[in-house]
């Protein structure tokens, strides 16, 4: 079976109405972008309505107001769209364990699945960007020096900032370590090498080259 390139992905971001769709939170806005070889090449955004309205606090946190809602489709409809959009893609997102769980939720309610694997850019960049004052992807953006792609806890824009911050450590492996073909796997090991490791793991992959 062939391997996936890391610089070949689905990007993606959920704005919810809470943490966990265990308390009965849902999605309200979905962002994403398919990048193939380090390229953004599609995008995808939707709003979508939770069937509620959702807090003051998650209004002004986002940006998205249920008079925005109000006339958009409801989640199902949304996330078996979204399903054509991911399919056959691995997927990145940023915290990726708060994403994944919204995404297997509301594909679950959709009656759709997602079979690919899931790499979390927070955890790799823990490892990449030692350095960072913090893992935050507005704090990284910055540090990173990546352009601003649009307003924070929108969907496309942190899905977009997280594709180029994606892309900027697999850049910077590259250069420092002389890799030139990187694989999803690879960086999937390495968000869950202890970053104490991070230098002897990339080091052994340059060897293996």
């Amino acid at each position: 079976m062939q391997r996936s390139l890391a610089d070949s992905v689905v990007v993606l971001d959920f704005e919810t109405t809470g943490l966990s769709p265990a308390y009965g939170d849902r999605a309200i806005e979905i962002g994403a972008v398919l990048v193939e070889h380090g390229v953004i090449v599609d995008r995808f955004q939707k709003l979508m309505n939770p069937g509620f309205r959702i807090s003051r606090f998650i209004e002004d946190y986002t940006g998205i107001t249920n008079e925005m809602l109000k006339d958009q489709p409801c989640c199902e409809e949304v996330m078996a769209e979204f399903s054509e959009f991911i399919a056959g893609h691995n997927i990145v997102a940023h915290n990726a364990s708060f994403d994944r769980r919204f995404l297997d939720y509301e594909l679950k309610r959709a009656k759709r699945v997602y079979e690919g694997a899931c790499c979390c850019s927070l955890l790799v960049s823990r490892r990449i960007y030692q350095d960072s004052p913090n893992h935050k992807l507005q704090t990284l953006v910055s540090h990173a020096a990546i352009r601003q792609a649009g307003k924070f806890h929108r969907a496309l824009a942190d899905a977009e900032m997280t594709a180029h911050l994606w892309m900027s450590m697999i850049d910077r492996i590259r250069r420092q370590y002389g890799i030139s073909t990187i694989f999803f796997d690879q960086l999937r090991e390495l968000s869950r090498v202890d970053k104490l490791y991070t230098h002897r793991y990339l080091t052994s992959l340059a060897q293996g080259c």
